[in-house]
């Protein structure tokens, strides 16, 4: 039994060299030459806003803490 190639192009392919190598110069560059602004701003929120959310994040989670503690407390005694 004689196996073929199942790849019938693989003969009509450009720029191989025997064994499936590449010469110098058929590849794209690794890397784009893009430089500058890419169309958006980087911005994210201001220090103020920040501790404002987590400080009102904090509140929420005491505030919870507080309630099942308290609840808690009043089922045992």
């Amino acid at each position: 039994m004689s196996g073929s190639n199942p790849d019938p192009y693989e003969d009509k392919i450009t720029g191989l060299e025997p064994g499936g190598g590449v010469p110098p110069g058929e590849t794209p560059p690794g890397e784009g030459t893009t430089a500058g602004p890419q169309g958006h701003d980087e911005n994210g929120t201001t220090k103020g806003t920040q501790i404002l959310w987590m400080a009102g994040i904090a509140a929420v989670v005491m505030l919870s803490l507080l309630y099942f503690v308290g609840y808690i407390v009043g089922l045992l005694s």
